[in-house]
């Protein structure tokens, strides 16, 4: 449920900042509440079931991943709220065609590599960290590509600095991506 309620978010996320939908946005936002609320309860069960003495070594490296995976969700959840917090700025109709663009294929990029990570879990498949790895050299290739039309100056100086951040977040987005696939896969080979 985390997972689908944070890669619904940042694809949500980025449709009401290219839209202005600040309803949208608003109600993105309101939802981050619910998956901090499962992220605190995620992880007081894990909690509670390490202190039980009847745990095999299987089950306990289970119980290791999902505490070091749990983190990884929220923060994603996180960056999809801060991307819908821009969007209550109404930003969208003075960035550039070029930077709306990649934002779009940014997004893309990175709601494939979530997609990925959640199959990496669910299906304890160790291979994908490998595919994630090339999707996020990608997502680099394009923060860069916005970094490179936000400095062409066609854009206010608040845009700008708001767009930086939306470089940001994306980009750290696909990394949390990554992160998860690869403690899946470190879990899988135990």
């Amino acid at each position: 449920e985390l997972f689908a309620l944070v890669g619904d978010g940042f694809v949500g996320a980025t449709d009401a900042l290219l839209s202005s939908d600040q309803l949208a946005a608003r109600t993105l936002i309101e939802r981050d509440r619910l998956i901090d609320a499962l992220y605190r309860q995620l992880l007081n069960t894990a909690q509670t079931m390490l202190k039980e003495q009847t745990l095999s070594p299987q089950d306990i490296n289970y119980l290791i991943t999902v505490l070091r995976l749990i983190p990884e969700l929220e923060r994603s959840g996180d960056l999809a709220e801060h991307i819908a917090q821009r969007a209550l700025l109404g930003i969208s109709s003075e960035m550039t065609p070029r930077s709306r663009g990649i934002i779009q294929e940014m997004s893309d990029v990175g709601t494939r590599m979530w997609r990925l990570a959640t199959d990496a879990f669910c299906d304890k498949d160790n291979e994908l960290a490998s595919t994630l790895d090339s999707l996020d050299d990608e997502l680099d290739d394009l923060h860069l590509s916005l970094i490179a039309e936000i400095v062409t100056g066609t854009m206010s100086v608040a845009v700008v600095i708001e767009m930086a951040m939306l470089a940001r977040f994306y980009e750290r987005f696909g990394d949390h991506a990554v992160n998860i696939a690869r403690s899946c896969a470190q879990f899988s080979q135990r």
